[in-house]
């Protein structure tokens, strides 16, 4: 079956800002999500092409190559090949030259192009395609395989796993696709890797190289992250703000009663203590704040503007916009 275009996919013009990708995204990303979707084959299918998508276009080199040669462009990790003419593989014995017709022309086969005849000219050259840039005699290193996953930002505190389907491909050409569970640990932030040792390509007498797991973290409808702190808005009423009171708030913990002093104007912080995400390495946790915004009724009746009046003329205030002076 033939891929839909990424645009397509996204509901984009190719001229599209990077901004109206990202914003794309999110919007299909929670429409098909599973949270959101339930236990839909066909919205899962379909989140999962949306991510594809995504992962091509928010990266310049893969969209650049996507651009010029559509989903040939890119290997079956997504990442771009090659284009524009030949170009060299550099390794411990000199460059390799090769054009997209090696990756295409023969489909794979040895001595017709395709991936084979490509690893047949290293061989000749006694070059290992396993690694490059190794020093003469030394076993090859396998080249790393680098996967993008996406993780809500509750799986991303608690920590969560992904099915990972990586294209393994042997010295001498041939491909074969393996499925790996990959642990993300709790905590993770946006652009953190994981690396998995050894799950990488093979290499011709040497060690495996590495799977390393890129993650993007979904944005949360409340919370937002800073490092190790949590930050959440608090709407509070105008009584609540003037009077004082106790409300409760969302934690990563769970529900718990925060103080609001009296006479609190919109946008004070309160400082919940260690209530914010731990940090691995140094095993504390961070701090949760929360900023307290005012919020009016839709609707102030004739009696209550009176009692505002009032209210002003028995509290007189200082010019409070005597700093833009």
């Amino acid at each position: 079956m033939a891929r839909e275009n990424f645009y397509k996919l996204l509901g984009l013009a190719r001229n599209a800002s990077a901004a109206e990708i990202k914003k794309a995204y999110r919007r299909l990303a929670r429409k098909y999500h599973p949270d959101t979707a339930g236990n839909n084959p066909q919205a899962a299918e379909k989140f999962k092409q949306v991510q594809e998508a995504y992962d091509v276009l928010s990266d310049t080199k893969k969209r650049q190559a996507y651009d010029r040669f559509g989903h040939a462009g890119l290997n079956m990790n997504g990442q771009p090949f090659p284009g524009g003419g030949p170009r060299q593989w550099k390794s411990g014995s000199g460059p390799v030259e090769f054009d997209l017709s090696d990756l295409f022309g023969g489909g794979g086969r040895r001595g017709a192009g395709g991936v084979g005849s490509i690893f047949d000219r290293l061989r000749q050259q006694g070059q290992s395609p396993g690694g490059f840039g190794t020093a003469p005699g030394a076993p090859a290193r396998g080249a790393d395989i680098e996967h993008k996953v996406y993780v809500s930002f509750d799986e991303a505190i608690h920590g969560t796993s992904r099915d990972v389907v990586a294209t393994i491909q042997s010295p001498d050409g041939r491909q074969k696709q393996e499925r790996i569970t990959v642990k993300i640990p709790p905590g993770v932030d946006q652009g953190s890797k994981v690396r998995v040792r050894g799950k990488g390509q093979p290499s011709s007498g040497g060690n495996n190289g590495d799977l390393i797991i890129k993650v993007e973290v979904q944005e949360h409808k409340f919370f937002r992250r800073d490092g190790s702190d949590i930050h959440l808005d608090v709407p509070v009423t105008v009584t609540e703000a003037a009077l004082g009171a106790k409300i409760d708030v969302p934690t990563l913990a769970g529900t718990t009663t925060v103080t609001i002093p009296h006479a609190s104007s919109s946008g004070r912080k309160l400082r919940l203590k260690e209530k914010g995400l731990r940090n691995s390495k140094s095993d504390k946790s961070g701090d949760m704040y929360l900023t307290l915004k005012i919020v009016l009724p839709e609707k102030i009746g004739k009696s209550s503007r009176e009692l505002l009046k009032k209210f002003n003329q028995n509290n007189p205030q200082d010019d409070i916009r005597k700093h833009w002076k």
